[in-house]
């Protein structure tokens, strides 16, 4: 796999992109990639941290060793001024895109995808990933008026954010790949805690800082920190 297709392609800002510039380097140096960084006012506030292997699996003793990695890494660098509770998970089954061979990876299944920049006058699409072409997310549209050619082509440096859409055919092919998550909870110990449903609530009137609010998912090993 290139380089350039390892690359994240939507990445955070604030707070988010400081915490995410600490622990990529380690969750890479485990053998994961990142995908993902937000804080949020959950709970006070919780930093979730969403990573995978490069085979998109994330099982829950995957999550337990990412954060076992990253958590001296934010200790010594310190980007969070307060307390605070960390949360690994996977990027569940209707999971955002960030990199271009998720959008190959995923060709065939039905994705939404904002832009950070109009194309064609419209920021918003919907339709099936067809995978990429160049510097180019193909994505066919299931509204294309009559007449109008329905492959967009969206340009990979401009997406705001894109994610899968939960369908019955997704969650079985997540199923077969290993890719969706695990029923196994994690043993509770002092360090590390289930959480039972690993959702994220929407945080559109706290503190959040970074990319979009995501969707509840199982997989997760989570602890406090600053405490």
């Amino acid at each position: 796999m290139s380089e350039a297709n390892e690359r994240r392609l939507v990445k955070e800002s604030g707070l988010a992109a400081r915490v995410a510039a600490i622990v990529e380097p380690v969750v890479e140096d485990l053998g994961y990639r990142l995908v993902r960084v937000r804080v949020t006012g959950t709970n006070g506030c919780t930093v979730q941290i969403m990573a995978e292997r490069p085979d998109g699996a994330m099982s829950v003793a995957d999550c337990e060793a990412v954060s076992r990695g990253v958590s001296p890494a934010l200790d010594v660098d310190d980007p969070i001024d307060r307390a605070y509770h960390l949360e690994v998970s996977s990027p569940g089954i209707d999971r955002v895109l960030v990199r271009a061979d998720d959008f190959v990876r995923w060709a065939g299944y039905e994705a939404k995808v904002e832009m950070a920049a109009p194309v064609d006058g419209r920021k918003r699409f919907r339709g099936l990933v067809e995978g990429v072409d160049g510097d180019m997310a193909l994505i066919r549209l299931a509204d294309a008026p009559e007449g109008v050619e329905p492959l967009a082509r969206l340009p990979l440096a401009d997406i705001g954010e894109a994610r899968l859409v939960l369908t019955d055919e997704l969650i079985r092919e997540s199923l077969r790949r290993g890719t969706a998550p695990s029923a196994e909870g994690v043993d509770e110990t002092e360090e590390y805690e289930a959480v039972e449903d690993g959702s994220v609530e929407d945080d559109s009137a706290g503190d959040d800082e970074g990319v979009s609010p995501g969707r509840p998912r199982n997989d997760n090993a989570s602890k406090s920190n600053k405490e």
